[in-house]
């Protein structure tokens, strides 16, 4: 008989103890999934989770906005100067629009900065989705943060070109009172209504394509309704109500109240485009997050 071999009897190793020290800097996130609700739900909690990931989509589009261009960031300020230049010709000029007491160029300038930074984030903001389709279809991450990204961007191009203005200030000797200090605040209301609208238009565009030709051709007509080449002062009253329901007018006339010490806006219609901006805010949300499910699917 061939002899056998004797095994040594297996022995099972102890489970490595968890060291609570190397635990102690990992966060466990609970992920729970919902079925979507007609009524906006934000989530701050999770925006702050990817607030990184919103600085990368922020950083990248800074990166590529003017790639391979000769002019490169001077478009930032070249934009807003030539429609300047071209609106003291024309309405300034010619047509003698009313500017109060300011001269007209800073003036015209002071609202074409205000404007050109809504007009960009709108524009931005209503492609977002479908312009990162890719990302939209493949990874998870809250789609929120597109629009967002969206109407941040643009800002980068506000603060130099205000530099333009600030010299344009000293030129003219123009300079503001203590309500310089509010003007952030009328930066914030045109951050709030391109973002209700881009987030409405955003989802409408991944469904229907037809959004970015509609937006050019409302563009063209809107900063004639908004107060850009005029002061609001000189249009009759019941005109000035009329053209207050388009929040760009509050902002408009609330920046160059600030910075020019200009013609300070009416509280009531201060108040009737506040109260319009945080509607589409509202309403822009609510359609956003229904559309949400459906986007992958459709974009």
């Amino acid at each position: 008989m061939p002899p056998t071999e004797l095994q040594a009897p297996r022995t099972r190793l102890p489970a490595p103890e968890r060291v609570p020290e190397a635990d102690a800097g990992r966060d466990d996130y609970v992920t729970v999934i919902r079925p979507a609700t007609g009524w906006p739900r934000v989530g701050f909690a999770e925006l702050w989770r990817y607030r990184e990931l919103l600085g990368i989509f922020v950083w990248r589009d800074l990166k590529v906005r003017y790639k391979q261009t000769a002019v490169g960031a001077g478009w930032a300020i070249f934009q807003p100067l030539f429609t300047a230049v071209v609106y003291s010709l024309v309405f300034g000029r010619f047509a003698r629009f009313p500017s109060g007491s300011l001269p007209y160029p800073i003036f015209a300038f002071a609202g074409i900065l205000a404007w050109q930074y809504f007009s960009a984030a709108l524009n931005v903001s209503s492609t977002s989705l479908v312009s990162n389709g890719t990302l939209v279809t493949k990874v998870y991450f809250p789609r929120l943060l597109l629009p967002l990204a969206g109407v941040l961007v643009p800002l980068v191009d506000f603060v130099l070109a205000s530099s333009v203005l600030v010299g344009m200030m000293f030129w003219f000797d123009v300079f503001p009172a203590a309500q310089v200090l509010l003007a952030p605040l009328f930066i914030l209301l045109a951050l709030v209504t391109a973002l209700g609208a881009g987030l409405g238009l955003s989802a409408l565009n991944a469904r229907f394509r037809d959004v970015p030709y509609a937006i050019p051709a409302i563009m063209q007509v809107l900063p004639l309704l908004s107060g850009v080449p005029y002061a609001l002062n000189g249009v009759p009253v019941k005109w000035q109500w009329l053209l207050s329901i388009n929040p760009m007018t509050t902002v408009v006339t609330g920046w160059r109240w600030c910075v020019l010490d200009g013609p300070a806006p009416v509280l009531g219609q201060a108040a009737l485009g506040v109260g319009v901006a945080l509607l589409m805010l509202f309403s822009g949300l609510m359609y956003f997050r229904r559309s949400e499910p459906r986007v992958a699917d459709t974009i």
